[in-house]
This record gives C-alpha cells, sequence and structure tokens, in this order.
C-alpha cells in the first residue's frame, strides 16, 4: 500500500513545488496565504509574534508554494520512515489526513473519503473513526458528489486549513532558524578535508 501513497505525493510534484517555493527572511509580515479564516477566529496564535515554542520569532514570509512543499516533503518523510523502522511502532493516522488533505486543498483537488482513508495508511474503519472525530472538530467536512449518491468528499474545514496553514508556518520558520542556521554555518566536507 506504501508504494500508491507514495506515487500519489510523487517526486515530480514535490520538486517542482519545492522549486517554487521561496522563503525570505527578516521580510514585511505579511499573511501566510488568503485563508478563509483569520488565526484568531480559529483560536489560534498570532504566527507575526509567537513561535512554536511560544517565543517572538523574527518576521518572516512564508510563500503558499512553500507550505505546500513542506507538506507534501513531511508526508512523504512519514511514508520513507517505514523503510527503516517498523511501521507498527508509529500511529498518528489523523495527521497523515490532515496533511494529505492539506495537499489536495491546495492542489484543488477533490479527495473521495475512501482516497482519505488510503492516506492514512491504516485500515478503513480506523481512519473512517479518525474521520469522523476530525469532523466533529471542525476540522474536516463532508460533501456529497452531486454525480454520484454513493459517494462522499472530504475536506479540511477553513478552521482546519488556517490551523495547518498556521502550523506548517511555524514548523518552517522554526526549521530554518535552528536547522537552517546550522546549514549555513557548516563547513563544506571538501573545505574540512583541505
Amino acid at each position: 500500500m506504501t508504494g500508491r501513497l507514495v506515487r500519489r505525493h510523487d517526486r515530480g510534484r514535490r520538486r517542482a513545488t519545492l522549486r517554487r517555493a521561496v522563503i525570505v527572511v527578516n521580510a514585511e509580515p505579511s499573511p501566510v496565504s488568503a485563508l478563509e479564516v483569520s488565526p484568531e477566529a480559529a483560536g489560534l496564535p498570532d504566527l507575526a509574534t509567537v513561535s512554536a515554542a511560544g517565543m517572538h520569532a523574527p518576521s518572516a514570509h512564508v510563500t503558499p508554494d512553500a507550505l505546500l512543499a513542506f507538506a507534501r516533503e513531511a508526508y512523504a518523510i512519514r511514508r520513507r520512515r517505514d523503510r527503516y523502522l517498523p511501521a507498527d511502532l508509529f500511529g498518528e493516522p489523523t495527521w497523515d489526513i490532515l496533511l494529505d488533505l492539506y495537499v489536495a486543498t491546495r492542489e484543488n483537488r477533490p479527495v473521495p473519503t475512501t482516497s482519505a482513508c488510503i492516506g492514512a495508511d491504516v485500515p478503513p474503519t480506523t481512519a473512517l473513526r479518525w474521520l469522523r472525530i476530525l469532523e466533529t472538530r471542525g476540522l474536516v467536512e463532508r460533501e456529497e458528489d452531486g454525480r454520484d449518491g454513493r459517494r462522499t468528499f472530504v475536506r479540511l474545514s477553513p478552521r482546519g486549513l488556517a490551523a495547518m496553514d498556521n502550523w506548517l508556518h511555524v514548523a518552517l520558520v522554526t526549521l530554518d532558524h535552528t536547522v537552517g542556521s546550522i546549514l549555513r554555518q557548516a563547513t563544506p566536507l571538501a573545505e574540512a578535508a583541505e
């Protein structure tokens, strides 16, 4: 099943999005994207002033393409983890569902409920249970297919989209600040060998 999941988020699309993704640190603050719900309305902190650790973050502008690329990579990394460690050690179907739905939302792609279950990489009954929980908490919405009454689509609600945008933004800025600064300071291996 994992091979099918990796194809859904193929390397070509991830690489193309990474090429378009531009992170400009210390730029003028601007909205992450055109959110349908403000972070305050969704009960989330203001990202211009708060980082994941609760400290003041540098003002940064992260493009929607950067958020999409980061979400794709986060999902792909979770699938690749199974190559190195037993898959039964890990279980976060809700996070897989949210990442998968985020990517689909940003690509304007409808997601049938069955595809959302496949994206969770768990048995369908488990995925359906978590989809119901996400729907109850207002993070996911279901919509009937107008052409086929047997099929329903699932998508992030405005609140769920705002939460994912905000989390991805904080995580990306934090990673750029911590890991990025380490990588920028690291001496290339060729220079170290001299």
